[in-house]
């Protein structure tokens, strides 16, 4: 794993939204190499987050988390039952799981869902104390980048 390990021992969990390709790591100052990205819909802090963070703190020498969410999030924006119509229409099984909205994600504001973010990844079992949790929010419309924990 000797060239996987990111230069910066550095790990982002952010949004897979389309406008913070390149965007984010032009005003996070990373380059190729520099830090393990772990993206999802809404930046939340899932289960699967922490186990990729596991692996990069034990496997890759991550020393530093950051949280980074984004104003504009689409995820404020969702509605659960459209979905849940949609995926009927298209033959899927929207009652696969007995909360859809839960497992959704959908978040009711942008920066508690950072704070919230660090708090879980910071209280977590599997996370050693030394390594640095900080959260950020981004403007999607101006590039401001914001530390709220």
């Amino acid at each position: 794993m000797g060239n996987a390990k990111p230069k910066k021992k550095l790990a982002v969990v952010t949004c897979m939204d389309a406008r913070l390709v390149n965007f984010l790591s032009e005003k996070l100052g990373i380059k190729r190499g520099d830090a393990k990205v772990i993206k999802n819909a809404g930046n939340i802090v899932t289960d699967d987050v922490i186990r990729s963070l596991v692996v990069a703190i034990y496997c890759l020498g991550i020393e530093k988390i950051l949280v980074v969410g984004h104003t504009d999030c689409g995820m404020k924006y969702i509605d659960v039952e459209d979905i849940k119509k949609k995926m009927i229409e298209r033959g899927a099984n929207p009652y696969f799981v007995t909360n859809l909205k839960c497992w959704l994600g959908k978040i009711d504001d942008e920066e508690k869902n950072v704070i919230e973010g660090v708090n879980i990844i910071k209280n977590h079992p599997a996370i050693p104390k030394d390594v640095s949790v900080e959260g950020y929010i981004i403007d999607v419309e101006t590039g401001e980048l914001k530390k709220l924990c």
